[in-house]
């Protein structure tokens, strides 16, 4: 399995990581059918460490290796990042307005983007999609980017971020469906939706694997896009979520226990 997956394509080698990605997603969705509830304390902690993951992974994984290819290329290594990160924040921006879509643990009153009357769960698995699609792209575009045989773009650096993104991928599943659950859904169907919401990863990572196959000189604004569309998504989402019901000391701490793990599975395997 090792061998075949080092010989694959990067495309392919996005598909799978974001198919393990996606299989957290449904690990932690997969709590439901164990308990009925999830101690509060224990899902703003694991918030916290989703948001600790991204933000370790937006400089150590995207940003770093976009600022050494910047050099690389001949261009001012500030450039490239900076444009691409903005967009990247600006495009999630643009999608958070225009998606209708509910946080998890807000009132249906609360729901954001456009006016729709579809039900309170489907708003919430888009806001978990809307979330997904910048990690999957991430996941992607590192994959693709080992294709250019650059030092700031290595295998061992994008299988590290998969890894991240997957980790933080259980509390995620398990926030969309333990809410469920909690309201009386059957178990079934709280799985079901809470796995459901990564499914977009896979997506967006071939798609973002196969752009940056086609044109290798994207490769330092792509990583800084995804950079860009992470953090908005973690100020935006995950910490507001993590500390709403008042359990910030919890969050803080998953956040920091997040960071660290992110950082160090990219510094000892990137």
């Amino acid at each position: 399995m090792r061998e075949w997956f080092l010989a694959a394509s990067p495309v392919t080698q996005a598909l799978v990581a974001t198919l393990f990605t996606w299989g957290m997603t449904a690990l932690g969705a997969a709590v439901v059918f164990l308990s009925r509830g999830v101690n509060q304390k224990l899902l703003d902690t694991l918030l916290g460490f989703t948001s600790g993951v991204m933000l370790a992974a937006s400089y150590w994984s995207l940003l770093a290796p976009s600022i050494e290819l910047s050099a690389a290329h001949g261009l001012p290594p500030w450039l490239p990042p900076t444009v691409g990160f903005t967009l990247g924040a600006a495009g999630l921006r643009l999608a958070d307005r225009l998606l209708p879509h509910l946080h998890v643990g807000f009132p249906r009153a609360e729901a954001e983007g456009m006016k729709t009357t579809l039900p309170s769960r489907a708003l919430l698995v888009l806001a978990i999609t809307l979330h997904n699609i910048p990690e999957g792209l991430a996941v992607g575009v590192a994959f693709g980017g080992v294709a250019g045989g650059s030092e700031a773009a290595t295998l061992s650096g994008a299988v590290a971020l998969a890894i991240g993104i997957g980790l933080q991928n259980f509390p995620e599943g398990l926030a969309v469906a333990a809410p469920l659950r909690r309201d009386g859904m059957s178990p079934r169907r709280s799985f079901w939706y809470g796995q459901m919401s990564a499914l977009v990863e896979p997506a967006a990572a071939v798609l973002g694997a196969a752009a940056v196959l086609s044109a290798q000189q994207i490769l330092p604004y792509a990583l800084a896009f995804a950079a860009g569309a992470m953090i908005f998504v973690v100020v935006e989402e995950t910490i507001p979520e993590a500390v709403r019901s008042g359990n910030t000391d919890w969050a803080t701490s998953g956040t920091i226990i997040g960071f660290v793990v992110m950082m160090m599975l990219d510094v000892a395997l990137g």
